[in-house]
This record gives structure tokens, sequence and C-alpha cells, in this order.
């Protein structure tokens, strides 16, 4: 704790209202994917909590000038993959971007930090004044608005939890029943045990449900790492001529994870993303993350060395072709040239380093969560759509599937949450972009041609359980926060887990009281938002 800390008051300066007019809505009618641009009556940019519940307060009692355009959405980094926040329906969009204060708070004896920071501000920020982090996302300019909310993770969870397994309270502007607007501070260990419940729904059961979140505070912050080892490398989409070269890598790449499921050792603690891009990118990625505290990556003693030492010996083995430095961009991440041979920074120079974005680009997402190693079936069926058997003709760089590691500490929580896959070690992102060639004449056929592609990679890896990754014993439904609105189509998902199981698992009828509890008029819907329960 800081030595006579002053108590966190944020600086109330005046919202600033974006109409149609102004040379600044083009851009702020938009987020991070390209594929959704609205058309609001305005955007108000706020600055403090308080102009949080004018600005509700006054478009929930607002009547639409177009009845088509009826929903009040929230923004912090705008990282929504869905039209949730951005779509043809939308009113108004509440940007929370300039609330990114951060500060301790002595009240509550807990880390401040406003709605709309990003990740970038939390390890730029928080770090230098706090010498804590959380186990946030490597995208640096991911919100914390959503992120928090739906159970963000990042390349310190295997040994430090979620995002959310440090959440103390959280402050939201809630609308009630007669369209009036309060600010409520809900902690975990609030008496009102309806108070308790919505400080409950905000560690996992996503943003844009319940109001509009303006802060966070965060106790017992975990302190990362002085210095890790990262290392970057890419196989040669060229080395891999047949199914059977293919099948090792991964293969071998979820086993690691599968056996090293103890955040109290360092292969426990160890993160990797493995980027497996279509054959027309030319080579597919890896990036691996693990702690450690000597100077000398040639120290084997060392346990950190020792770990990434035995993973690369896995799953960079002779068993695969041989490997070469990154040069290709992956998915969202930059590429990174020079850790073929794993290098040694302090972890906020490594953080740097792997942090990144990508360019605004359209795109359309898919996860899983899995609780066992893919099978060699399912390895087979990536192998197909990657370019080898199906979509040969398929030439977009920019189309992957994923593989990170998860686990370790985030199957060990410290409380409840609405976070509820707790026993998984791998976790999956399907990930297709491409560019809109202008906001008037977007390309629908190019935009099917890459919508195809992705849906049908994804039901092919999950055939045998109707498409999708149903909670069984393998893999164990999808994550909130890369929404995917054909999980509610059946075409899509023809399993017997709708969608909200998917996504929440026993936790959705729990959170759907709360949502007919904190917001009774369903001000805060979307298409996939929670459905409101009648308690009476």
């Amino acid at each position: 704790m800081p030595p006579n800390p002053p108590p966190f008051e944020p600086e109330k300066r005046p919202a600033i209202t974006i109409g149609p007019d102004d040379g600044r809505y083009p851009t702020l009618s938009r987020g991070f994917n390209q594929r959704w641009i609205a058309h609001p009556e305005y955007v108000r940019l706020i600055t403090s909590s308080d102009g949080v519940v004018t600005a509700l307060r006054e478009a929930v009692n607002q009547k639409p000038a177009d009845p088509k355009r009826t929903r009040v959405t929230v923004r912090s980094g705008g990282h929504c993959y869905e039209d949730f926040v951005c779509g043809d329906d939308v009113r108004v969009i509440l940007d929370l971007s300039p609330m990114c204060g951060i500060a301790y708070d002595p009240r509550l004896e807990a880390w401040a930090v406003e709605a709309g920071a990003t990740n970038w501000h939390v390890y730029s920020h928080l770090f230098p004044l706090s010498g804590r982090t959380l186990p946030a996302g490597s995208c640096y300019s991911v919100g914390l608005g959503g992120h928090i909310t739906g159970g963000g993770y990042g390349l310190l969870s295997r040994q430090a939890g979620l995002t959310v397994d440090y959440l103390y309270a959280v402050e939201v502007a809630v609308v009630n029943r007669d369209r009036t607007v309060d600010l409520v501070v809900a902690t975990r260990d609030d008496p009102d045990p309806h108070v308790r419940d919505l400080w409950w729904a905000h560690t996992g059961g996503g943003g844009g449900n319940f109001g509009v979140v303006t802060r966070f505070w965060f106790r017992d912050l975990p302190t990362p790492p002085r210095k890790v080892l990262i290392t970057a490398r890419a196989w040669p989409w060229s080395g891999f001529k047949e199914k059977k070269d293919f099948i090792p890598l991964v293969a071998n790449y979820c086993d690691y994870f599968a056996r090293h499921q103890d955040p109290g050792t360092a292969a426990g603690r160890l993160f990797a993303l493995l980027t497996l891009n279509h054959r027309a990118n030319g080579e597919i990625g890896l990036v691996a993350q693990v702690d450690t505290a000597t100077d000398d990556p040639g120290d084997t003693k060392d346990a950190g060395v020792a770990a990434m030492q035995d993973f690369l010996r896995q799953v960079d083995s002779r068993a695969v072709p041989d490997s070469r430095p990154m040069w290709e961009s992956v998915a969202e991440h930059a590429a990174i040239p020079n850790a073929w041979h794993p290098r040694m920074m302090p972890w906020l120079t490594a953080t740097q380093a792997l942090n990144g974005s990508g360019e605004n680009r359209c795109g359309k997402y898919k996860s899983a969560y899995l609780r066992k190693p893919l099978t060699d079936d399912q390895i087979g069926a990536m192998w197909d759509y990657l370019g080898n058997a199906h979509f040969k003709d398929y030439d977009n760089k920019a189309a992957v599937i994923q593989i990170d590691s998860y686990g370790s500490a985030v199957n060990r929580p410290p409380r409840d949450t609405a976070t509820r896959q707790r026993d998984s070690i791998l976790k999956m992102q399907y990930q297709v972009y491409w560019n809109r060639p202008s906001d008037s004449l977007p390309d629908h056929e190019a935009e099917a041609r890459h919508l195809k592609w992705i849906r049908e990679t994804y039901r092919a890896t999950f055939a045998e359980t109707g498409g999708v990754p149903v909670t069984d014993g393998r893999s164990d439904g999808c994550y909130i926060n890369y929404p995917d609105v054909d999980l509610s189509d059946d075409d899509w998902n023809k399993s017997e887990q709708p969608w909200s199981q998917l996504y929440y698992k026993d936790a959705y009828d729990r959170l759907q009281r709360i949502k007919a509890r904190w917001d009774p008029l369903n001000v805060f819907h979307h298409g996939q938002s929670i459905q409101p329960k009648s308690t009476r």
C-alpha cells in the first residue's frame, strides 16, 4: 500500500456529444471490428461516473427519432466481435474510453481502475505505481470494461489466474423500473445479497447485460515476474507435405499442457500460443513465455529456463519440420523475428514486445474450451480446412486457428465466480480477417467466403458433438468474450446445448435472476444478452 494514499476521485470534466455532422462521428461509430458500423443519433464521450449517470438517464428517457434504432450501448475499448455495440439498431453509444484513471483507493483498500482503461493502461500505469498487475490479455487496446466482465485472461493467467479472481468491487450505473438511474458500488462482501449478486454477475457474466460499469476495484493483485524468457518460432507450411507431418506438432503441444497443470512449477506457469495459420500464410507460428529469476538463459538449473527447453524439445521436435524465426504476423499479433533463441527480458518489456491488436479489419471469431487434448481426428479435420483437402483455392493469409495454453492457476480459483469453465487445459480461438473496401460498398461476396471458411472449419473440428464444443468430457463450451451468434443458429449449432449453456453452464439461471433484479426494463440487450427471468 502506498504511504498516505490520496482518495481516488477522478477528475470531473464535461461529457462531449458527437453527432452525425461532427468530423469524429465516422470513427466513433465503429469499433475494432470494421464489419460493424453503427449510425447512432449521437455518441456521448463520458469522463466521470456522475457523467455516466446523467448521460444514461437522458438516453433512456429520450424518444427515438428512428423506431428501428432503439438500443443504448456502451463501449470501452471497442473490441466487441459481434454487432452488440455497433449495429443497425443502435440509437446511442456511451463511450467510456476517456475514463482511464488508475489510483489506490484507501476507502476500499483496493486499486481502482476506471472502465475505459485498456490492458496497456494497466501494464504501463498500474505496474509502475504499485509493482502489481492484472493477468490480463496480450492485445494492448482491449478495454477493461468488457475484458474484466467476461472473465479476461492472458499470458500470466496460468500462474496467477483470471482477472476476475482479483475483483473486489465494481461500480455500475443501473436503470430502475421508473427510468431513474442509480450508481451502485457492489462488493464481494456486501451484506446485501442482491448487491453481492451484482458483483458476482461481473465476474464472468459478460458486458452489456446489467448496466454501465464505470470502475473496478482490485485487491491482492499478483506481482509479475521480474524477468521472463520468451521465444517466437515458425514452421514453413512447405515442410508439411502430409497430414501425418502435421498431427505430431499439434498433438505434442496439447499433450504438454495436459501434463503440466501445476502452477507451483515453472512448466505449469509457462504460457504459449500455437497459431495455425491457413496454408496461404506460408507458416505456422508459436509464441511462448515463462517467468525466470536468472539473467543467464544458458543456466539449465533455473526452473524457468529448463521448462522452456523441455517445452521446445517436445513441440519443436524431430517429428516435425525444422522451425525458423517468425517472419509473418499471426492473428492479431505482429511477427517477432528475433526470438527463435529464447530471450530474457524484464516482464514489462516482454509484454510490450508481445503486445498487439492487429490492424482494424472485418472479422469473425469462434472459441472453445478443451478439457482434454484434441484427438487425431480433430487435428486431421483442422489440417483439411487449413488449405489442404478443403479450401485449397482460399488465399486468405489471415485465417487462423489458435490454440492457447490454459488452466493451472485458472483452475484453482480463490472464490466462486460467474466464470464456470475451471478445469480446461487449452482454449481455442478461430479467427478470420478481411479488409472492407469502403463504408458505402461492403463486399458481401467476400464476407460470405470468409464466413464459410470459419464456420465449416469449426463445425468439422467438433463434428462429433453437433458442430460446437459442448460441455462433456473433452470440451467445455465457449468464451463469452469471443461472442459468436452462430451458436444461436440451429444451422450451425446442432447440439442439444443452447448458446447460454455453452457460455455460462450452470451460472445462467442465477444470471437471469440478477438481470431481472438490476435491469428490469431490459435496457441493456443485444443478440446474445442474458434474458431476464421472472422472479414472481
